[in-house]
């Protein structure tokens, strides 16, 4: 199975998107948004940022 390494993360404060490339050897719990400011954190049961507010899961949950 391919990994997909990108992934669009829409802020939910100002609906803002970009287009980011995820880490491979570690999760993401961290990440401002360049718009707004906001600093995104993951969601109660999610790993981190991208499983959160990604189009795209991150690689550890897609090799699940």
């Amino acid at each position: 199975m391919k990994i997909i390494l990108d992934s669009t993360i829409k802020c939910p404060k100002c609906l803002h998107e970009k287009k980011e490339v995820m880490p491979t050897d570690s999760c993401q719990f961290f990440y401002e948004c360049e718009k707004c400011k906001v600093v995104l954190r993951p969601l109660s049961g999610d790993c981190c940022v991208f499983c959160s507010y990604g189009s795209v899961k991150c690689p550890s949950k897609q090799n699940i």
